[in-house]
């Protein structure tokens, strides 16, 4: 855990007791903060009260004696419209924060020469797959590691710092709202894609909170920026007085924009020469991949881990559960578990990356649907759809073929026979789950979603994939 010092022997309001909550509030508590906790959920109430928390109904409370409120990300800030613990916050003019801004003030207040160096990843799609990646290159490296944030353990509950950690933090637009002070020393942005919209106010507010990554940058501090996108490029240009501080990350080649790293294909060149080649990374298939790999590259190198050191991780990665992950094989048959597309975007990398795919799509629909993927249409075999969104799919791939199934099981079951029948004359084929969708129609996530998958392709003898 983080000890969170500069609230001692203040109250501090903590709504929403969920990881990131009840993390925080132990994280205010070992700082000496008097932290008041409060949950709409009733057993979640009960679990920090059987802490030892001081649970008190804030809808009643003296805001006058907050000294800040820290608020769930799971909680608006702005829109729809501020959750009422931030009215009452504002009202009483209580600074209103979140478990990032904590772990950027614990470092804060640490001598220059004690604090360790943190890599903070945000951006729509990838972010996840960057962050594991980056803190596997680190290790493999001999890095003290600690990954944490919006991917598995909450920031504040990782190690408390020391001069030679590195901390490799995924944070989401959510978190980012929540921070004034977060300094990375290395602060990267994947990409950007229309998401979260609702949260954010429409386009123009999803962007602000993704540039507030690079907002307050140290003199040393890189930026590494994905421009495949215009929003993402226009963050980059608003960053071009870092002059080579600011790296850019690109899948395309742009003769006008020499600098930074481009992925082609399986090549990844520096300044226009090539560095390294991920044809043997097994685990890092796609153009999407390369450009994550580029980001660890570039992170590893500005961390001053060696060439052979950085491509050595790259290399022995063995990747994210449910992102492009290979699940088994059944005969020539591959299966692929790419659950956590849950958007256009995301399904898109996916679908790319294969010349043929039988895709299993469908789920809770984010705006737009798969319209924007009509030019990868061809490269469906066919596609099966399940979840609500599977009769408006089938609308917009039209002539595609395509069969509604509705549940896993039976879009698993008939994508591999005729996937296997495909393979008798025309050899290997893949059956990729990329559902360009929300789980929450079936599946409480898309691990859930992602499980389910798995579960039904070794139901049909598949020979689970190993890695190595």
């Amino acid at each position: 855990m983080i000890p969170v010092p500069g609230f001692e022997g203040r109250r501090v309001a903590v709504f929403g007791l969920g990881r990131s909550g009840l993390t925080a509030a132990r994280a205010l508590k070992a700082g000496g903060a008097y932290p008041i906790l409060w949950d709409d959920s009733v057993s979640s109430r009960m679990q920090a009260e059987a802490e030892g928390f001081a649970v008190e109904d804030l809808t009643v409370a003296d805001w006058a004696g907050f000294a800040a409120l820290v608020l769930s990300p799971g909680a608006p800030l702005t829109h729809p419209k501020p959750h009422w613990t931030v009215d009452r916050a504002k009202a009483a003019n209580v600074p209103v924060i979140g478990d990032i801004e904590l772990f950027a003030r614990a470092l804060a207040v640490l001598p220059e020469a004690q604090r360790p160096r943190v890599v903070a990843i945000t951006g729509t799609n990838g972010k996840s797959t960057t962050t594991a990646l980056i803190g596997w290159v680190l290790k493999q490296a001999g890095l003290t590691v600690h990954v944490g944030g919006n991917i598995g353990i909450g920031v504040l509950a990782l190690p408390p710092p020391t001069r030679e950690a590195v901390y490799v933090v995924e944070v989401s637009s959510y978190q980012l709202d929540l921070t004034t002070s977060f300094a990375p020393d290395v602060a990267i942005l994947t990409n950007i894609s229309p998401d979260h919209l609702d949260r954010h106010g429409g386009m123009d507010g999803y962007v602000a909170a993704k540039a507030r990554l690079f907002q307050v940058l140290g003199p040393n501090a890189i930026a590494l920026v994905g421009v495949d996108e215009t929003e993402s490029r226009q963050i980059a240009d608003t960053l071009s007085s870092l002059g080579p501080r600011l790296q850019r990350v690109r899948t395309l080649e742009a003769s006008d924009e020499p600098d930074g790293y481009v992925a082609l294909g399986r090549t990844i060149l520096h300044a226009g020469q090539p560095v390294l080649d991920l044809t043997p990374a097994r685990s890092l298939p796609g153009r999407h991949n390369a450009q994550n790999a580029a980001f660890a590259y570039a992170a590893a190198r500005a961390l001053s881990v060696s060439h052979d050191a950085a491509v050595k991780g790259l290399m022995t990665f063995p990747g994210l559960a449910h992102r492009m992950e290979e699940v088994g094989r059944l005969g020539a048959v591959r299966f692929i578990n790419d659950s956590k597309a849950t958007n256009a975007d995301a399904a898109r990398q996916a679908l790319s990356s294969y010349s043929s795919v039988f895709w299993i799509a469908g789920g809770r629909a984010k705006d737009g649907g798969i319209e924007d993927l009509s030019d990868l249409f061809p490269r469906v075999t066919h596609a099966y759809l399940i979840g609500e969104a599977a009769e408006d799919f089938a609308r917009t791939l039209s002539s595609t073929p395509h069969t509604i199934c509705r549940d896993m099981a039976t879009a698993v079951r008939q994508a591999a026979a005729d996937a296997t029948e495909a393979a008798e004359t025309e050899g290997a084929q893949v059956v990729l789950l990329s559902p360009a969708c929300a789980s929450f129609d079936q599946f409480p996530d898309f691990e859930a979603r992602g499980e389910a998958f798995r579960a039904a392709v070794l139901n049909l003898g598949a020979t689970p994939f190993v890695q190595g």
